[in-house]
């Protein structure tokens, strides 16, 4: 084992007997709070995000009248172009075959140009959707909370005495007291005191 290399666990031979595998020196002397060091790409890097910018703006573009009249225009002065001028300034005769070729072209990048943007589309109706679902679950679990604190505050009030309740019951009062005699004996009138004058 050279000096830039240590073993992974303790030293030697694993429970097995087989040779541990030694981990690069330098993959443990970098700090985990850093990022990696980027290894130069052959390749030529983009941003995805507006890579799919643009082609949802084209494919917008492409989506509109706009672009029909724009586009059967340009192939109206192109087809005027190479069937009126002299034949020394034409450069798509008759069979104009550079004008399929350039509408083809056209074609072949727009297709693939309109799905990234219907993927694009479709990733963020699945995120709305997502959202949406959880909203509607919590609103769902709210109102079934409200449900039931409404349902235990009928049971609740089932059982607390109310005014008319209370009303009812004294009324009875009154009369099975009535209807016993008179409670309290009825007043004798006032004696005149002439004497004690």
């Amino acid at each position: 084992m050279g000096p830039d290399r240590l073993p992974e666990r303790g030293a030697g031979r694993d429970r097995a007997g087989q040779r541990e595998r030694a981990v690069p020196r330098a993959r443990l002397d970098q700090p985990l709070d850093q990022p990696r060091v980027r290894r130069p790409r052959l390749l030529p890097e983009y941003d995805p995000e507006a890579f799919g910018r643009l082609s949802e703006r084209i494919a917008r573009f492409l989506g509109t009248g706009r672009f029909i009249v724009w586009m059967t225009g340009v192939i109206i002065a192109w087809l005027t172009w190479n069937i009126a001028m002299p034949a020394a300034l034409r450069f798509d005769p008759y069979p104009f075959i550079f004008l399929t070729l350039m509408l083809s072209l056209q074609a072949s990048y727009a297709a693939p140009l309109i799905l990234l943007a219907q993927n694009r589309q479709d990733d963020r109706d699945r995120v709305n959707l997502e959202q949406d679902r959880a909203q509607n679950e919590r609103s769902i679990a709210d109102t079934e909370y409200l449900t039931r604190e409404v349902a235990a505050l009928r049971m609740g009030l089932g059982e607390v005495a109310t005014r008319d309740w209370i009303r009812s019951e004294l009324e009875d009062l009154v009369k099975e007291l009535e209807g016993r005699g008179a409670v309290f004996p009825p007043a004798a009138p006032p004696r005149s005191d002439e004497g004690d004058r």
